[in-house]
Order: structure tokens, then sequence, then C-alpha cells
């Protein structure tokens, strides 16, 4: 008996959001598989991320998250993706991580909201930093690190779960070659495990570590780039 195809994890068909995005373009990523967006800064590589995780529609055209419609789907569904599936490191991690919590317990926190303990969240949470080698910086707050740890610490939450989908906004601007090298590194870790990768960034050679490059200009439904 066949098996049925495994749907990609992310398909973006005919989408358009002016003034950012206004050609519309085409984007597949499928499980286990690294993706990077390369383009200049203001070309739309944000509007492409907020508009693959559901955070805004499109003016026009399609998205689907493992086969499901974001356009269908009631708010309850699309928040339980958000928890369960998607995983989001912003391009501003001053403004994306909890000031009160320190950096375990902000990479801990999606965890527990999808369900997981705390104890076994925060576990998680160590084990990451540990492995970025940033377990010195778990008990502090946002205020109390620097800029490229706490982009770091954005990338270890997307990174502590198990999530199917990872989007990525410049995950390295900013941060010097060792700790860039070793983030990349642990987004390259997830794909044995079926997650898919979507990465945008303005750096050709940071984009050299993923499966598959494409130019944003190329992302149209007669230049798809595969």
């Amino acid at each position: 008996m066949a098996t049925a195809p495994v749907p990609p994890v992310l398909h973006l068909t005919g989408v358009t959001q002016p003034p950012a995005l206004p050609t519309p373009l085409d984007l597949t990523v499928h499980p286990g598989e690294f993706v990077a967006v390369l383009g200049t800064p203001g070309s739309g590589k944000s509007t492409l991320l907020s508009l693959a995780a559901g955070l805004s529609a499109p003016a026009t055209g399609h998205i689907a998250i493992d086969g499901a419609a974001l356009a269908t789907l009631p708010r309850a569904e699309l928040v339980r993706i958000w928890l369960d599936r998607v995983a989001r490191v912003p391009q501003d991690a001053d403004t994306a991580l909890d000031p009160h919590l320190t950096a375990a317990e902000n990479i801990a926190l999606p965890l527990e909201l999808s369900g997981e303990g705390a104890r076994t969240a925060r576990q998680r949470a160590l084990t990451i930093l540990f492995e970025m080698e940033l377990g010195e910086i778990a008990e502090r707050r946002p205020a109390e690190i620097s800029g490229a740890h706490r982009k770091a610490v954005t990338v270890a939450r997307a990174l502590a779960g198990e999530r199917r989908l990872v989007l990525a906004d410049e995950p390295t601007d900013g941060l010097d070659g060792e700790i860039a090298d070793t983030l990349l590194a642990l987004l390259r870790m997830r794909r044995p495990a079926g997650a898919a990768v979507l990465m945008t960034t303005s750096d050709p050679d940071r984009a050299a570590w993923a499966d598959r490059i494409v130019l944003l200009r190329e992302l149209t439904p007669t230049r798809q780039a595969g």
C-alpha cells in the first residue's frame, strides 16, 4: 500500500503584500530542509517571514503550514500552530525578550505555554544554552547581557522545542563570526529531526550554511528557485 506524500512544511503560492512584496511569489520548504532567503536590507525579507508565520495576512495568494491553509483556520487553531509548530527568531532581540525574566526563563516560557512542565522546560532551556556555551548567562536578565547574547537567547528559544518550522529573521545580524557560526550550526542540527528552517539574511557567507539559497527577487511563479 502506497504511503501518502508528506506535505511541505511551508508552502506559499502567489503571495503579495505591497509595498514590501508587490510581486507574487512562490516558496516551498520541505521537512528537513534549511532554506536561506538572500536579499538586501528593505527588500521585504521580514514581511515574508511575518506572512509565513501567519502573523499577517497576504494581500493575495495562499499560505499553508503542514498542509493547513492559514486563511481558513479559526483563531484558536492558528494560536495552537504558533505555540506547537512554529518557532520565530525576530530581528529585534531587544523587544523580543521579556525584560523581567532571566535568559533561561525567556527560553522556557514558550515551552510551558505549549503545555510542557516547568521543570522539563527549564532543563531544555539550560541544555540549549550550554550547547551554545552560554551557560553563564542563564540566570541573567536581558539588560544584564550584551546585545549579541540577547540575539543568541532568541535563537536558543526557537531551538529549545521540537517545532516543525523555524523562521529566523537575520539571526546572525550584528554577531561576530564565532557566535554566528555556532547559531547557524545549531539551526542546521534541526534538520535530521524533520524540522524546516527558513532564514533571511543579507550576508551571502551566512546564507551558504543553508541547503538551498534563493534570492528574494527570484521567488516569483516564473522564476522559482529549485
